[in-house]
């Protein structure tokens, strides 16, 4: 019998552990590269120890058979997952406006790495990310992300099957509202960038002869710094708003 194997205590910690765990290897500020996953793994553990005996109640009976075991982790670490990637996905966002602001300002050549995508990115988009990052946990949002995974054993209860239809749609509108706020974030540069464009146009047509590239590179440049730096405040708090607002329903109401 299972329950010779695994007592029921034991049992509790690993059904909160799986879900804890998985959400905690996704989640922005705990989910990162540069963060050891010993350290994370410590406080999944943590977390998962104080909060078996509160939510012992509310956990399924240990099953007796190892197949039955396996589909409860299984539903458990799907709904961890879930609540990682749709917070991971605005960190996306960010990655994407930068490349769109990088583009624009003649810098998607100039790739440095990028720690919250892991992998090469734009110079603005590893920018805005780790600024994010940093607006996240001095805002205390990051409690809010854990307080999301808690408050998750009220929306999907352990033992009964995740609803992978709501799953998918909200991921499918969760994909297109991060599109969206890439491309608000790097409205300014999209605007700036076609006039930018337009006035070379113009400027190619009555001076054939000009060397356009050349005159047009380091101030395109210049300008896309500039922008930047006047942009960057609105930028991000509007991240920070749509983050927030996106989390928020899975937090219950106190």
């Amino acid at each position: 019998m299972l329950s010779d194997l695994l007592p029921a205590g034991l049992f509790a910690v690993l059904l909160v552990f799986v879900r804890v765990g998985a959400s905690l290897s996704l989640l922005p500020v705990f989910g990162e590269a540069y963060v050891t996953p010993r350290l994370r793994l410590v406080v999944a553990l943590v977390i998962a120890l104080l909060l078996a005996p509160v939510l012992a109640d509310g956990l399924p009976p240990m099953p007796a058979e190892p197949a039955a075991l396996l589909v409860l982790i299984l539903g458990e670490a799907l709904v961890g997952i879930f609540l990682g990637t749709l917070a991971r996905m605005f960190m996306s966002a960010l990655t994407t406006a930068g490349m769109v602001m990088a583009y624009m300002s003649s810098l998607a050549n100039a790739l440095v790495s990028d720690p919250t995508a892991e992998q090469q990115g734009s110079v603005a988009g590893s920018f805005l990310s780790v600024t994010a990052l940093l607006l996240i946990v001095t805002l205390d949002l990051h409690h809010m992300l854990l307080i999301a995974v808690i408050d998750s054993y009220s929306l999907f209860a352990p033992g009964v099957a995740p609803p992978l239809g709501d799953f998918s749609e909200l991921m499918a509108r969760t994909v297109a509202k991060t599109f969206l706020l890439a491309i608000q974030i790097s409205t300014p540069f999209i605007a700036v960038g076609a006039i930018f464009y337009l006035g070379l146009g113009l400027l190619a047509r009555l001076m054939p002869q000009a060397q356009i590239l050349f005159i047009a590179m380091p101030l395109q440049v210049m300008v896309g710094v500039a922008v930047l730096a006047l942009a960057v405040p609105a930028a991000l708090g509007w991240f920070i708003t749509s983050f927030e607002d996106s989390m928020l329903p899975f937090v219950a109401p106190r």
